[in-house]
Order: C-alpha cells, then sequence, then structure tokens
C-alpha cells in the first residue's frame, strides 16, 4: 500500500470525522475489556418505527420514515437536527422487542437518537403515525465496536464476538442487540464506526 495512498486515507478520515461530528446519547465508560467496553448510558429519546422487511429493506424504509420527521413532517413543520446513531433492532412479529432475525424478512424497529435540549413534551408529535416517540431509560451496555460494510452476515459475526465475550466475564444480558450506525452511506467502509449494543445486568 503506498504512502500516497494512506496519506489520502487520512485525510478522508479527518474530514468526515469533522464533518460529521454530531451529538449522540451521552455516557461513561465504566470497563474496559480487550475487545468489548461496558457503558453506562444516560436516559435519551428516540422517534422510532416499525418496518417488515429484510434487514437491509428495513434499514432503507426506516431511515426515510424518520428522516421525514426530523424534516418538518410534523405538528410543528420543525426541523430537528439529525444526530447518531441510527439504531436498528429485531423484533419478533408477535412484537416482543428487540430481537434480531438471521434469515427470512421480520419486523424491525429502526429509531433516530433525538437531541439532548429535547423532551417528550417538546419534541414536535409526527404527522405519520408509523413514527412514535419514547424515552430509552438509563442503561448498563455492553458495546462491541467495529468497521465496515452494513451486511447482515457482518453484523452477525460481530454480534457473536461480544455474546462469547459476556460469556467469558460472566456477564448477564438484560435485553437483546441493538445494532447502531454513526456514519452516513457514503462514508468509505474502512472508517464507518458501527457497534453492537446489549444491555447487561449491573455488577
Amino acid at each position: 500500500m503506498s504512502r500516497l495512498f494512506l496519506l489520502a486515507l487520512g485525510a478522508v478520515a479527518v474530514m468526515t470525522g469533522a464533518a460529521f461530528a454530531i451529538d449522540e446519547p451521552a455516557y461513561r465508560v465504566a470497563q474496559k475489556y480487550s475487545d468489548f467496553e461496558l457503558r453506562d448510558y444516560a436516559p435519551y429519546l428516540v422517534a422510532e418505527t416499525t418496518v417488515e422487511a429484510d434487514f437491509a429493506g428495513a434499514g432503507s424504509e426506516g431511515f426515510r420514515l424518520l428522516f421525514d420527521y426530523i424534516s418538518g413532517r410534523n405538528t410543528t413543520h420543525t426541523s430537528i437536527t439529525m444526530t447518531a446513531p441510527v439504531m436498528q433492532s429485531g423484533q419478533k412479529i408477535a412484537m416482543t422487542a428487540p430481537v434480531m432475525q438471521s434469515g427470512a424478512p421480520g419486523a424491525f424497529v429502526i429509531a433516530f437518537v433525538m437531541p439532548a435540549n429535547f423532551t417528550l413534551k417538546t419534541l414536535p408529535t409526527p404527522a405519520n403515525s408509523k413514527v412514535r416517540l419514547r424515552q430509552i431509560e438509563a442503561q448498563h451496555v455492553a458495546v462491541w465496536r467495529y468497521s465496515g460494510f452494513w451486511s447482515q452476515s457482518r453484523y452477525l459475526t460481530n454480534l457473536a464476538s461480544l455474546e462469547a465475550g459476556l460469556r467469558r466475564e460472566h456477564l448477564t444480558a438484560s435485553g437483546a442487540p441493538v445494532w447502531a450506525r454513526y456514519d452516513p452511506p457514503f462514508m468509505p467502509w474502512i472508517f464507518r464506526r458501527n457497534e453492537i449494543l446489549i444491555p447487561v445486568a449491573a455488577p
């Protein structure tokens, strides 16, 4: 790999990092392990929607509905700043959420994190009934970070690694996994920040 190519990659990383350094939910790192970390998240708000599609299609359809909401498709026509990450969690058709599917189309919940200056009372009401607002309560979460493509197979591989880490450290999951994407689609795959979050019982 040439030095020029490495310099170009570095420049892209700096530019994209500066351009998309946007708000995300507040947390503190409680403990670091060799391959994942535990975070304590403060409560935060999301706008979310449930989509019945395959893994990739659900993300695209859900993103469109939620982006319409923050772009002004709400009762006060208010534009809301985009934050990170975009979250995707699987849901059984019986609506026990969230469990990731591994094959045929199912139901997925797609969520945008709302800016911290809003409350449930001050967020504008969605004009589309498919979009709902919800507060996520404070959580103790195991987080696995990886870069690369947004494929289902890559997600499942990394999910298996995080679950193995939880078993190794004798940590007990208290909720099901959420897939978090922090970057826009045009971000080069090598620089993408992807995370899998699993709530765990506090020690």
